[in-house]
């Protein structure tokens, strides 16, 4: 079924081409997706809140990778290629938003945490008909999503990537093995650029320190590594650490004690 066909009591589509030109400012659908999918590269012409209501899940783009784990929403511009992968089996509820509705809203992918209310309102929203009556329940439960969007803080499962291709080289290599226990000299050597450079093009470019960023990676790979089912002492290791409990002391340090509970183990 097309989410504009005239059938109201088929089955709701899953596929995303479905939901980009409806005559409604949003349009939410859920579905599970299988341990060890992937998309590949594409984008969509409306833009699109990821949600994980159980599992994680992870994304990329050209300018940031990111870890959506459960109870978290990535916000992706219209139009912007990204491609996404799960680890772990994921349940998804995906909003796709008309641009109009969303004019004031962010250019750049985030992760936002996700409250309650927004939860229940997407999560209701998708019961509700496709073509809803925009003065009905479906229509106060759309203006209350975009609402709750808006006011969703960020989280820092964001791992920006810098434009400059020597200081690029350099987190692609640190993504690849984020273990790699090499120091900044050794970077900035690999990279053929002076350590000055590398210092200083990382804050310029990502806002963050070299080994804050290098932090953020390992801990964003190490989430997903739990998700998969990894044991602690192996996700440590895999990322860098000898030991669990430093790792854990890491995740805390980059997502905060509270975040640090809710996605690692």
């Amino acid at each position: 079924m097309h989410a504009n066909g005239p059938n109201a009591s088929s089955p709701r589509s899953t596929a995303a081409a479905d939901y980009q030109t409806i005559p409604r400012p949003i349009a939410v659908v859920r579905k599970p997706w299988a341990a060890g999918s992937t998309t590949g590269l594409h984008h969509h012409i409306r833009a699109q809140l990821l949600y994980a209501t159980a599992g994680l899940m992870s994304a990329s783009a050209e300018d940031g990778a990111w870890v959506v784990p459960e109870g978290h929403a990535l916000w992706i511009p219209a139009c912007l290629p990204h491609a996404t992968a799960t680890h772990g089996p994921v349940a998804l509820c995906t909003a796709y938003l008309d641009q109009g509705a969303v004019a004031t809203f962010p250019e750049t992918c985030r992760v936002i945490a996700v409250s309650p209310l927004l939860s229940a309102a997407l999560v209701a929203l998708a019961e509700e008909p496709v073509l809803y009556a925009e003065d009905s329940r479906g229509g106060h439960l759309a203006a209350l999503v975009l609402d709750e969007i808006a006011r969703a803080p960020a989280t820092p499962l964001t791992l920006p990537l810098p434009r400059d291709p020597r200081l690029r080289r350099v987190c692609l290599g640190i993504i690849e093995d984020p273990a790699l226990e090499d120091d900044l000299d050794a970077w900035a050597d690999r990279a053929g650029a002076s350590r000055r450079t590398l210092t200083r093009g990382f804050r310029a470019e990502t806002g963050l320190s070299f080994g804050d960023w290098r932090a953020r990676a390992r801990v964003i790979r190490a989430l997903a590594l739990t998700a998969e089912g990894r044991p602690p002492r192996a996700v440590a290791a895999a990322v860098g650490y000898r030991s669990a409990q430093a790792l854990r002391l890491t995740v805390a340090r980059v997502l905060g004690p509270a975040g640090a509970r809710q996605t690692l183990v």
